[in-house]
């Protein structure tokens, strides 16, 4: 019994981290979706559409063999380098404001990325179908685990689960450079394409969309990490 408190006792801060993150991160997820709304509301002085802005942004990279088509749902925007398609919601598809623009054009810089072979772009996907199995082992590993090595002291089907979460969790950080890189691709692209933007205010806005939206990928990150040091805590405090 001592020991099964010592375990907890050791486990606090990891525990405390998860609580933390879920915090940051729901007031993260809300101020981007918050800005999201405020700048859908800011029409494009250019007057294009998302579609529009996706369709340039490709052609004046030399990419020609990439279709921007429309996704259902919110904020379902996303590059496809399977189908080689820009995948936009209906609420970037179609509209003409400063957010439309902004991820239209960052979805295209995973195209750019993927036209030119970009390292991380490359070494994510290649990793796309083992995340897929280890996000599904997580899924029952963890809380089978956690169950049969406090009631059996069988650690290995939590080993099982902290490894897969290990997987799931390199794969969350490798997705940042691969995210932060096609805003910079995009906001690039838009700072030199004034026929695009045409003031600064609204380069400065689709600038703060776009770092909001990677704040997201930042709370993913760390919360997958946390939660790789709790699982991993409790593994080795009670096999110590």
């Amino acid at each position: 019994m001592d020991h099964f408190i010592l375990g907890y006792i050791a486990i606090g801060p990891a525990w405390l981290l998860m609580i933390a993150i879920a915090i940051i991160g729901a007031i993260v997820q809300w101020r981007f979706k918050s800005k999201f709304r405020e700048y859908a509301q800011m029409p494009l002085s250019s007057g294009l559409s998302g579609q529009e802005v996706a369709e340039r942004m490709l052609r004046e990279n030399g990419i020609y063999d990439v279709q921007v088509v429309s996704t259902e749902g919110q904020l379902t925007d996303h590059y496809n380098p399977e189908t080689k398609t820009v995948n936009l919601s209906p609420d970037v598809f179609y509209s003409r404001s400063v957010a439309a623009a902004a991820v239209a054009a960052h979805e295209c810089g995973h195209a750019v990325q993927h036209a030119k072979a970009y390292t991380w772009l490359s070494l994510r996907s290649a990793m796309v179908p083992v995340i897929n199995v280890a996000s599904t082992l997580t899924q029952w590993t963890l809380f089978i685990g956690v169950l049969l090595l406090f009631f059996t002291h069988n650690p290995l089907v939590l080993a099982i689960g902290v490894a897969a979460l290990a997987l799931v969790t390199a794969f969350s950080f490798i997705t940042l450079p691969v995210e932060f890189d096609a805003s910079r691709r995009a906001l690039a692209w838009l700072n030199n394409n004034y026929t695009v933007m045409q003031t600064q205010q609204e380069h400065n806005e689709a600038k703060d969309a776009l770092w909001w939206a990677a704040m997201t990928y930042v709370v993913a990150a760390l919360s997958a990490l946390a939660a790789l040091l709790y699982y991993a805590s409790l593994l080795f405090n009670r096999r110590n």
